[in-house]
């Protein structure tokens, strides 16, 4: 019982003492809230507190462009933390921006404090590549990402400097994007007009090599100092109005080109023919300064990168501005330009690289103590700049301008838009992309829209223009020998080549003053040979060389030259001898031997089947055998003259000789062709006909004085001291009569117009040596040389170059042929007619055979009776009567007539003549008849004496 008592009185204390049981309990409770707190603090402290990573930001706040880039990193990072996919990291970038002014030391300064002081992770922003230079070296040696949306980095390569990234496209894809633009419009020489600063180091290469890379020079660069003044910009544009090209490509800062272009359009160079390309970062000249800008730039084409106008980059352009208004009230900027749309990616990305790095508490722990004498080795590098960096070159994610993704240390250049300042207005043109080069639409090959260039109007420049009050001093050679190509009088060109080269100017559709000038020393000797001259135009001293040049590759060197305006090429002029034949027998040669005798031997078939032929029924070819004997060689040899007067009276003969008389006239005629070619192409051939008989027998060569001759002669292997040098074509004909030089070579243009006075006594000979004729000769690049040459080319085509040369030649080009190319000729010989000798000789056996045919079908009575009788003798004796007694029926009136004046009252008929020749014929062989009987043959001939004759009957009658 005693313990329940107790128990009782301690349950009873606490309800006697309640208000300081109560605060036991509140300290309680707060003391378990402390432990909570401070097991949330130790949770944060292993992992799971927001870390703080510092960045610094070094802007120019004095200028348009440090005050929209800061704005812009600003909302980016408000726009990135505020997205409900960010709520769960852990990092949060903090900026820290330095306002350091132009000043690259200040700069420079200004990164030392933020890596020392700050213990920066990461630098972005230095706005000039001056600043860009320091603050990369800075980068390399402490391992800290440089990070710049609008400088480049122009002394070294991204190589050599790992810690500076570039986040806005390259100058070098920008350059390529021009050099296309270049392209399309077929310009040939560009003049970039730059800054004199940093900023352009990397970009003239880059330019000059994808011009080159297109085939367009760049001669002549324009750079022009930052600080430069109006005088010294108008000196600058003077500079440029003397040269030729007219197509510029400017790149430099806004307030230097607002007072460039301005003194340009005073000086006349916003005009037309002129062509303006501005390069990315210009283009934003017009957001910055508006109207003053467009005034001054009208017709200017220019270059920057293409964005997509998404929402999301409508929505933002509208919150800057409200956001930019408040701060600037006074500002002409509608929108954030390219740069801040690069620093707004920037700031972003750097957000996410912070968190993609999982950095930790150790990782901003300096790496390494440095005790060094100075601020700069003093500076501490840690493991956070390092994963920082390596994060950030793996970031990737779809920015403002696009997809935002780093190679090479720089922003991967995609495209461009082309735009046209027109009015008051830009407007785009068009777009260049890798894949489609210069076109007007992002996805297919399309032409660009209608361009409108300086002076308004819409036609492509040509791309140079001839320099304002340029008037072109024209070198002209002193040429007294030849002064039919080129001749200096009075303070004009004459000749050939100037004709030439005034018909070609005055064709082209613009003025081009001229002016000539002799290179002489004016006591009529030259200045020095042909090569000085050209060298002269490479000087400067001369616009051009008019003359007969010729087109040599070491003069190729120094000097442009047109297209050749003459034949080209070097050969030998050389005497021509005498080489008649004059023997007695030349008229033998022109037939061979064997057709001679084959001429002769069908020159007798031919008659003898003639004769045989007509022996029965013509009386011309009858009587006594000497008469007939020489009526058939008259008759055949007086076809050769087509003299023959005999009758042919019988068809087959007259086939046969109309097939003869064929083969004669060819005959006839080759005989007189060959003989011709034998007295007259024959008789002139030339003294020599290579240069290697010359060496061999040390002749003396001739050339023409102060031409490029020599040298080629000593590579031909010729001595020196062989060679004699001329000036004139009174010269070359006293050397070659004489016999003082055996040949002289010279061009072909000399060699025609030497021949047009001489030409039956020389001929050209041996190989032609190849060169390329005469042309003009302009300066490297000159932009007359192809209009020149296009010229030249014209005249050929419409045939005014060939009157031209006609009257420099005096039409002796087909009056005087070439000798040397004159065939030898030869006999001919019995092969090259054997044809013809076979188509006379078959027809003459045909007809011959036919003759023989009909006359035995004729005849076949007689003949069959001959053989019945089984004398062969017989058979032979009436062939031989047939073919040598003539046929009366077949006679001539001639020979009618002739009988009836004989008063011969019956005129037998070959038949009965037949007969006559059995009856006897069988009085003598048939011994076993008696001579008073009759035969049956002579029954047959009193029986059947033939009919009398058409003029016996017309006698009776």
């Amino acid at each position: 019982m005693p313990m329940k008592d107790g128990a009782a009185a301690a349950d009873r204390e606490p309800v006697a003492g309640a208000p300081y049981s109560w605060f036991r309990v509140l300290a309680v409770l707060l003391l378990c809230l402390a432990v909570a707190e401070r097991g949330e603090g130790q949770a944060a402290a292993g992992g799971t507190r927001r870390r703080a990573v510092d960045v610094g930001v070094i802007l120019d706040r004095a200028t348009w462009l440090g005050n929209v880039s800061w704005a812009c990193m600003e909302m980016a990072l408000e726009d990135f933390y505020a997205d409900a996919r960010h709520a769960s990291y852990r990092t949060r970038v903090r900026l820290h921006l330095r306002d350091t002014g132009p000043s690259a030391v200040d700069a420079a300064s200004a990164g030392v404090d933020l890596l020392k002081n700050v213990r920066v992770q990461a630098i972005v922003g230095p706005q000039t590549s001056t600043q860009a230079k320091f603050l990369a070296e800075l980068g390399n040696k402490t391992s800290v990402p440089i990070i710049s949306f609008s400088a480049d980095s122009p002394s070294q390569s991204s190589s050599q400097t790992p810690y500076f990234i570039r986040t806005a496209w390259n100058d070098s894809s920008q350059a390529e994007a021009i050099a296309s633009l270049i392209q399309k419009f077929n310009w040939r020489e560009v003049v970039p007009v730059v800054e004199d600063d940093d900023s352009n180091t990397r970009f003239i290469p880059d330019l000059v090599g994808a011009l080159r890379h297109v085939g367009t020079r760049v001669s002549y660069r324009c750079k022009i100092h930052s600080s430069a003044g109006d005088d010294e910009i108008r000196g600058a544009i003077s500079s440029l109005k003397g040269n030729w090209t007219s197509v510029f490509v400017v790149r430099m800062s806004y307030q230097l080109a607002l007072k460039f272009f301005r003194i340009a359009k005073d000086e006349g160079m916003m005009g037309q023919g002129f062509v303006w390309i501005t390069a990315y970062g210009l283009t934003d000249i017009f957001d910055v300064v508006g109207s003053p800008a467009l005034d001054v730039m009208n017709g200017v084409v220019g270059v920057e990168p293409y964005v997509e106008d998404t929402d999301r980059l409508q929505d933002f352009k509208q919150r800057w501005h409200e956001k930019y208004k408040k701060e600037k009230p006074g500002t002409k900027l509608n929108g954030p330009i390219l740069s801040g749309l690069y620093a707004y990616d920037t700031a972003w990305a750097l957000a996410l690289a912070a968190e993609k790095a999982r950095l930790l508490d150790s990782d901003f722990m300096p790496s390494e103590t440095n005790n060094g004498s100075t601020d700069f080795e003093r500076i501490s590098t840690s493991k956070a700049s390092e994963k920082l960096h390596d994060a950030f070159l793996k970031t990737t994610f779809p920015g403002m301008t696009g997809t935002f993704h780093i190679q090479d240390w720089k922003l991967l250049s995609t495209n461009y838009k082309i735009i046209n300042v027109v009015g008051q207005d830009r407007k785009v043109v068009g777009f260049w992309t890798p894949g489609l080069n210069t076109s007007g639409n992002l996805k297919t090959n399309a032409d660009l829209y209608t361009i409108i260039w300086p002076g308004g109007t819409d036609k492509v420049p040509r791309g140079w223009l001839l320099p304002a009050n340029k008037t072109l001093k024209i070198g002209v050679p002193f040429k007294p020998g030849f002064g039919k190509f080129i001749q200096f009088e009075n303070g004009k060109a004459t000749g050939f080549c100037a004709r030439v080269f005034e018909e070609v100017i005055h064709a082209l559709p613009y003025k081009v003053p001229i002016h000539y000038e002799e290179f002489g020393d004016g006591k009529g000797e030259s200045n020095g040979t042909y090569d000085s001259l050209v060298y002269k135009v490479y000087l400067n001293e001369f616009d051009a060389v008019v003359g007969d040049i010729t087109i040599l590759a070491n003069r190729s060197l120094y000097v442009d030259f047109t297209l050749p305006y003459t034949e080209s090429g070097v050969r030998m002029l050389v005497p021509v001898r005498d080489q008649r034949k004059k023997t007695a027998w030349t008229f033998l040669e022109p037939l061979s031997a064997d057709l001679w005798l084959g001429a002769g031997a069908f020159f007798v078939f031919t008659g003898l089947i003639v004769w045989f032929i007509e022996h029965r029924t013509n009386h011309e070819f009858r009587g006594p055998p000497a008469s007939q004997i020489g009526s058939v060689f008259y008759f055949s040899f007086s076809t050769l003259v087509f003299a023959h007067r005999e009758r042919i009276v019988n068809n087959l003969t007259r086939i046969a000789v109309i097939v003869w008389l064929f083969v004669v006239l060819i005959l006839q005629q080759s005989y007189t062709a060959s003989l011709s070619s034998i007295l007259t192409v024959e008789q002139l051939q030339p003294t020599v006909t290579n240069l290697d008989e010359v060496i061999r027998r040390g002749d003396y060569v001739g050339y023409l004085n102060d031409s490029f001759m020599p040298g080629l002669l000593k590579r031909l292997k010729i001595n020196e001291s062989k060679l004699i040098p001329f000036n004139s074509p009174e010269e070359y004909n006293d050397a070659l009569s004489t016999g003082r030089v055996a040949v002289i070579v010279d061009e072909i243009p000399y060699l025609k117009l030497f021949l047009s006075k001489y030409c039956h006594n020389y001929t050209m000979v041996g190989p032609t040596y190849k060169f390329d004729g005469f042309g003009y000769a302009f300066p490297r690049g000159s932009p007359l040389t192809p209009e020149i040459s296009r010229g030249i080319l014209e005249l050929a085509s419409n045939g005014t170059m060939a009157e031209l040369e006609n009257e420099l030649y005096g039409g002796s080009g087909t009056m005087c042929p070439d000798k040397v190319d004159s065939q030898t000729s030869s006999s001919l010989t019995l092969r090259s007619f054997l044809g013809l000798f076979m188509i006379t000789g078959a027809s003459s056996l045909l007809a011959l055979v036919l003759h023989v045919g009909i006359t035995l079908y004729d005849s076949r009575g007689h003949l069959v009776i001959a053989c019945s009788q089984g004398s062969w003798h017989g058979s032979l004796a009436i062939l031989s009567k047939i073919f040598h007694e003539p046929d009366n029926v077949s006679n001539t009136p001639d020979t009618d007539e002739t009988g009836i004046a004989n008063g011969d009252p019956i005129v037998e008929s070959p038949w009965s003549m037949s007969n006559h020749i059995i009856e006897n014929f069988d009085s003598y062989t048939d011994t076993g008849s008696p001579e008073g009987e009759g035969t049956p043959g002579r029954e047959v001939s009193n029986q059947d004496p033939g009919p009398p004759s058409f003029a016996y009957m017309h006698s009776e009658g």
